[in-house]
């Protein structure tokens, strides 16, 4: 569950001359039909549609699903204020941005209601010149008065602050003409183009009402007004959630989008608990889940629904790079304060037995923040990171220099081998009676007496089965365990004010991350309600790296600070990695679609299914 504005990147339409790197360096830049970070685009200025989609694929019929999120309802229809929870697909179904991604490259956007774009030479700014024929639901069109007002507006006090934090590098919107736009930047970057080119636009009118707008906080049940290739339908008003194509949707044969977004309709269906919720699919409630659970993927998907072939379990190869998620220390906390702490509590999880006896030994150990990407630190430091991290020496611990980076503990079922649970367990017992933690009167105490204790904090239940043994594991330690289950809607409250000890959570890989990291390892987020920033990490080092990588010019620029970055977060012992897996399970109704035959490199099933499958003949 990440807070973070997901990154829609977008395109243009005039000339590209040659690499996007090649006209930036010219004395005067020009309109392009995409911008590229590192000058890596693919599509030429007259591409007729993006080579994983089926440009013939027929309109019509409807598909099913579940929410990806942990939310068990919503309650409003606003996605961007901090309180309460929007529906599910609400932002990509019906927002539409300035620029637009692609699933097949990392760092380049092509125009979706801009047409073209215009990066100064000096980087420190992007004009956008919109689409004549953008239109919102209303039939109004899309203009620079309301791309500007949908960025004053989530840069201002009203919404959840992580859209501020997103934007910060974004010094002010200017509207130049009718349909032209610049955005000024704080500073020279290659990356806040595609920043900017991420807004979601909304009208002006969205919250008017007898000629009155409202406060944007006070927006809550007014149907967003959007450009998207669908509108609100149908609502059991936090339950289930219908989108209806817009069949007058402007963009249908716009090149970035034709071929996409074929259902006529779309519904999201919600459920309390997991158990519910796969009953529910065996039964025919919706046609498209995925599956997050090894153990459930193994034993649960299975039974006469599966055996008569109505529905395929299939696991999805992709060239994501892999998600982080883990268990978070709310550093704080003073008991979080101490890193040898957070690394004792590290030491207690015994993954090599989870993975055999839990789950199937489907996953792979979570090493950092980035793992299997480029970003990912590997043994010592190379020179360029060592360039980086020597301005800092003095603020971080030796070992940062000395020793490869930390990987997570491996235990070993060999009593002679130094690595098993209980050589595990007993570097524990030292690092915490270095910090001041010593075993007295049936519990591990500090100094004042008071006992150690852990809450882990969880919405649905399902990480009570790890949480289990490791908690025994912590209680041989002294540590007293408390795990508690409540509602998604409380869950949520408690970690925007950062009510909580210790969460599972989730951050989806990227494979061109940025400005998105402020939000989540920011000191400025740190102290935000409703941040990303769930750790509270607030740390010189982590801020300067981070600046680092928002201002690289190069991809191996961007590689060496987020190498560093990693190094030093994984030193920093901020929380217990989990397990990730190489491919995306997923199971669905037969006969109900059909699907282009090449499959992105870089793609989440939802979003993959949504945009670019149909309803087979039969379901149309």
């Amino acid at each position: 569950m990440s807070h973070t504005p997901e990154k829609i990147l977008r395109n243009c339409r005039t000339l590209l001359l040659g690499a996007a790197l090649s006209w930036l360096a010219l004395p005067g830049a020009q309109a392009a039909h995409a911008y590229a970070q590192f000058g890596d685009v693919k599509y030429a200025p007259s591409f007729a549609h993006f080579d994983y989609v089926n440009p013939q694929a027929p309109k019509g019929g409807e598909i099913t699903l579940v929410s990806p999120t942990r939310a068990s309802n919503f309650d409003k229809y606003n996605p961007f204020t901090l309180k309460g929870t929007a529906p599910p697909g609400l932002g990509s179904l019906v927002f539409e941005t300035l620029l637009t991604s692609t699933l097949d490259e990392p760092t380049t956007a092509y125009g979706l209601l801009a047409e073209d774009v215009t990066v100064a030479p000096d980087q420190r700014s992007a004009t956008f010149r919109l689409h004549p024929k953008a239109r919102f639901h209303n039939g109004d069109a899309v203009l620079a008065a309301d791309v500007k007002h949908s960025f004053d507006t989530l840069t201002g006090p009203q919404v959840a602050p992580q859209f501020r934090t997103y934007f910060g590098e974004v010094q002010s919107a200017t509207v130049l003409g009718e349909r032209l736009i610049r955005f000024d930047f704080v500073r020279p970057s290659a990356e806040l183009p595609l920043v900017v080119g991420s807004l979601p636009v909304f009208s002006r009118q969205w919250g008017v009402v007898n000629g009155q707008r409202k406060p944007f906080d006070q927006i809550v049940t007014e149907v967003p007004i959007g450009s998207g290739p669908y509108r609100v339908e149908r609502v059991d008003f936090g339950r289930d959630i219908t989108y209806e194509r817009d069949h007058q949707w402007w963009a249908q044969d716009v090149n970035v989008r034709r071929g996409q977004y074929n259902f006529d309709r779309i519904t999201f269906k919600i459920y309390q608990d997991n158990t519910a919720q796969l009953e529910a699919f065996k039964a025919g409630e919706f046609d498209f889940i995925q599956a997050f659970i090894a153990r459930e993927w193994a034993r649960a998907y299975t039974g006469k629904p599966f055996e008569r072939g109505e529905l395929i379990k299939e696991e999805l190869k992709h060239g994501n790079a892999g998600d982080f998620q883990g268990f978070l220390f709310n550093t704080r906390l003073p008991k979080f304060q101490d890193v040898r702490v957070r690394e004792a509590l590290a030491l207690a999880l015994d993954f090599e037995w989870m993975n055999r006896q839990l789950f199937f030994n489907a996953y792979t150990r979570v090493r950092g923040y980035f793992v299997a990407s480029d970003f990912e630190a590997k043994a010592m430091p190379g020179a360029d990171e060592r360039a980086l991290l020597q301005p800092w020496r003095h603020r971080l611990p030796a070992a940062v220099f000395t020793q490869p980076v930390p990987l997570p503990p491996v235990t070993s079922l060999d009593p002679d081998s130094g690595h098993t649970l209980r050589d595990h367990l007993r570097r524990a017992k030292a690092l915490l009676a270095a910090a001041g933690w010593h075993y007295r009167d049936g519990a591990l105490r500090n100094a004042q007496g008071q006992p150690f204790t852990i809450e882990f904090l969880d919405n649905s239940g399902s990480m009570g089965r790890v949480v289990t043994p490791l908690s025994k594991n912590l209680e041989k330690l002294g540590i007293q365990v408390q795990y508690k289950v409540v509602d998604f809607a409380i869950l949520q409250k408690r970690l925007d004010v950062f009510d909580f000890e210790v969460i599972s959570n989730r951050y989806v890989g990227s494979e061109a991350p940025g400005t998105d990291l402020l939000e989540r390892f920011g000191s400025k987020a740190a102290q935000t309600v409703g941040s990303g920033n769930l750790i509270g990490v607030r740390d010189p080092v982590v801020d300067g790296l981070l600046d680092r990588a928002i201002t690289a010019r190069t991809r191996p620029e961007l590689v060496a600070a987020l190498r560093a970055l990693d190094r030093v977060l994984r030193h920093g012992h901020y929380s217990i990695p989990h397990w990730y897996g190489s491919v995306h399970r997923v199971a669905y109704r037969v006969g109900k679609f059909a699907r282009p035959a090449v499959v992105p490199r870089y793609y989440q099933p939802e979003g993959w299914v949504l945009s670019t499958w149909w309803a087979s003949a039969a379901n149309r």
